[in-house]
């Protein structure tokens, strides 16, 4: 059994308040026997402050440079804090984070900086190292002039479990999370700054159209991979945009198992990873059931080619498969599965 923890909490461009923060929270969920935390996109310096009205302007390591958006460019309506700093894969602070997690599996995001570029950033670190990273692939229109794109998703093995990253908007295309399952992922790990609608505001968040995707997004990759998922967002307000909150942790079969709704905390859940993956997967095996030949992806579908009629549909190279299932497979016959118990979800831990 393990204790999931995913927090809803404010982070901005103060690294060391943001830094502060995350001691604070690693400091309760350690307290309460957490194995892995999962903390928001934007953890080291929050999130971009508009998504609307993006305007360019070179930053100065970039004057002379080619490289047109991911970094070469910076929002220049409110002066040199608009764009978080950016942090390369080797800064110390990441040392500082690992020290600071000690036996606890922690993932936070972070802007990066790899040459020229930089990417909306996730790396998932314990005391023993940094277990993996993730560079945020599918961008939102207002994202593009700020960041890079990412070109791939990448399970990796954890003290907790075999884990994959997603960054906000991956959650909203099925093949990502598929991806990760494929890889062997038992735990998704979302990390989002996940505003309100820009375009269509509900009066109250709990109405909010963003509100509902972002529940939805959740659950749906959880169940549709019969994986558990753990999901962190932002609260409050960064610049024009209104962050959801609603961190959970999701089961394999869509179940949410504990929520901090819109207020700043931490939803828990205890959960033997092996005998719940299993369990869902004994009669429906959704990853061993796919049917990879009756699937039409890649190019001719980007392009908007229609299949003609009769013509066999193509299989995708973009998801791997095979061995992946392995770790996640049917469980073996008369093997015990436990009983999953959660903090219930209107009781979320809350930190300062």
């Amino acid at each position: 059994m393990v204790l999931l923890a995913a927090a809803a909490a404010q982070f901005g461009r103060d690294l060391d308040f943001d830094l502060d923060r995350v001691a604070s929270i690693v400091a309760a969920a350690r307290r309460a026997g957490a194995g892995l935390l999962v903390l928001p996109d934007g953890t080291l310096g929050g999130y971009l402050n508009d998504l609307r009205e993006p305007r360019v302007t070179p930053e100065p390591d970039a004057v002379g440079s080619d490289v047109v958006g991911g970094g070469a460019a910076v929002l220049a309506a409110a002066g040199t804090d608009e764009l978080p700093p950016a942090l390369a894969a080797d800064d110390p602070v990441f040392d500082r984070l690992a020290d600071l997690a000690g036996d606890l599996v922690l993932c936070l995001g972070y802007r990066e900086r790899a040459g020229a570029l930089t990417y909306n950033a996730a790396v998932c670190l314990s005391g023993a190292g940094v277990h993996g990273r993730h560079r945020k692939v599918h961008l939102a229109p207002g994202e593009r002039v700020s960041y890079a794109s990412g070109d791939r998703f990448a399970a990796f093995d954890t003290p907790v479990g075999r884990l994959g990253m997603l960054i906000d908007y991956d959650k909203t295309f099925p093949e990502a999370a598929r991806a990760l399952a494929e890889d062997g992922a038992v735990v998704l790990a979302c990390l989002s700054a996940w505003p309100a609608s820009l375009t269509d505001p509900a009066r109250r968040v709990v109405k909010d159209r963003q509100a509902r995707l972002f529940d939805l997004y959740d659950c749906a990759r959880a169940a549709e991979n019969q994986v558990v998922l753990v999901s962190a967002n932002q609260t409050g307000r960064g610049g024009a945009l209104t962050f959801l909150g609603n961190a959970k942790v999701v089961g394999p079969g869509g179940d949410i198992r504990a929520r901090t709704w819109q207020k700043a905390g931490l939803a828990m859940a205890e959960v033997d990873l092996t005998a719940e993956v299993s369990r869902a997967r004994r009669v429906l095996h959704h990853l061993a059931e796919r049917r990879p030949a009756a699937y039409r992806t890649g190019e001719a579908l980007s392009a908007g080619e229609a299949p003609r009629a009769g013509e066999a549909l193509s299989t995708g190279e973009a998801l791997s498969t095979g061995e992946a299932l392995s770790a996640g497979g049917a469980p073996r016959a008369g093997e015990p599965l436990s009983v999953v118990e959660s903090l219930p979800v209107d009781e979320p831990l809350r930190v300062d």
